[in-house]
């Protein structure tokens, strides 16, 4: 690679890396201010660290807990169930033969264009009718069926788990679910975590699903809890740095969750690229 070639390439990474933090560390300096410092624009002045954790706990009877944990369960459970299913559906697209598999798979496909927003609507009347509006169910049981997911799994079942390997479980004497729990699920360990990265980013930034499904606040992910005190900040201005200082919190178990499995995830994103 030629000197301007390499100039190019760093300075295109050099603003990607600036576009990507900047918002991350002006929303780290704005968390430590108080309303004053952040309409005047004041960098280092009207520092309110403490008092504004201290507000973002106590705001509205100590609502953002309760959403906190909400989202937790939302994003940690229903990624992890949500992985298992789309391993084991794609493992199942790649390893059996049945009828019409080709075109089923096809109709996952199709699925996986489809925006989540247009299908808000059906959801809440499906929902509605199995009375389930307004309940913890009814944004948690969308979130469990993924058709990337399915899509991935397959690939991650081509991937990493040979034939040859399965055909001597059998030979072993293995049923079919042995051979998936004993030897397969083990192999795409990798890929599993990949996909549960994946659902917990798209479940923890949810927000129109929720905003359709829910009425209740006690029941709101933080995404929908800080939206609705954003809209409050433009008649009250004491909302402004509780918002700030919970969008910074939430930030934080997505950055954890990356760095914590940061390997498997590598190793589930070169899936196949050596076989």
């Amino acid at each position: 690679m030629t000197l301007l070639g390499r100039t190019t390439v760093n300075v295109v990474v050099g603003i990607s890396v600036l576009y990507t933090l900047l918002p991350v560390m002006w929303l780290v300096l704005a968390a430590t201010k108080n309303v004053d410092a952040l309409f005047n624009s004041d960098l280092f002045g009207g520092f309110s660290l403490v008092e504004n954790v201290t507000n973002l706990f106590a705001m509205d009877k100590g609502l953002y807990p309760r959403w906190y944990l909400n989202s937790l369960l939302y994003a940690v459970i229903g990624a992890a169930v949500s992985a298992f299913i789309s391993i084991a559906a794609g493992y199942a697209f790649d390893k059996y033969a049945f009828r019409h598999k080709e075109k089923l798979f096809g109709l996952v496909l199709a699925a996986v264009m489809v925006p989540q927003t247009v299908l808000a609507l059906p959801l809440y009347l499906m929902a509605s009718e199995a009375g389930l509006v307004n309940t913890f169910w009814a944004v948690f049981i969308p979130a469990l069926f993924n058709p990337f997911g399915v899509y991935l799994g397959r690939i991650f079942a081509q991937g990493y788990v040979p034939d040859e390997v399965l055909e001597a479980a059998r030979i072993d004497g293995a049923g079919d679910l042995a051979t998936y729990f004993r030897v397969a699920f083990k192999m795409l360990g990798p890929g599993m975590v990949t996909l549960f990265l994946f659902q917990l980013t798209t479940i923890w930034n949810n927000f129109f699903l929720p905003m359709v499904m829910l009425s209740d606040q006690s029941l709101y992910p933080v995404s929908l809890g800080l939206y609705q005190w954003n809209s409050s900040a433009t008649v009250s201005p004491e909302y402004y740095p509780v918002v700030i200082m919970g969008s910074l919190f939430a930030v934080l178990p997505l950055i954890l969750a990356f760095m914590l499995l940061q390997r498997f995830w590598k190793a589930g994103m070169t899936a196949g690229a050596v076989k």
